[in-house]
């Protein structure tokens, strides 16, 4: 007998496309619907100590896997060594 996978359709919280995923696989983040920000997460980007008030009333948001993909694309990028050039003055004739 084959397996039913459970699956759900909701939007992207990054491109807000829907997609149908299995909620067991799908990556999810945790988005406080008031800000639309993950909790501890100011506009500007930067940390600050989540409240629990913030973290009570947030819920999973899925990501598709096309942002998904293009979000460790860039973190690969952003990993790379840097360029590495050639010496001046040239070395040999």
């Amino acid at each position: 007998m084959s397996e039913k996978r459970d699956t759900e359709t909701g939007r992207c919280f990054v491109c807000k496309r829907e997609f149908s995923y299995d909620p067991k696989e799908v990556t999810t983040f945790l988005i406080d619907p008031e800000t639309g920000l993950p909790p501890g997460f100011s506009v500007l980007g930067t940390l600050r100590p989540a409240k629990p008030e913030a973290v009570a009333r947030s819920t999973d948001q899925p990501l598709c896997p096309g942002c998904q993909a293009r979000a460790e694309q860039y973190a690969e990028a952003m990993e790379a060594p840097p360029p590495r050039w050639e010496s001046w003055p040239p070395t040999g004739q």
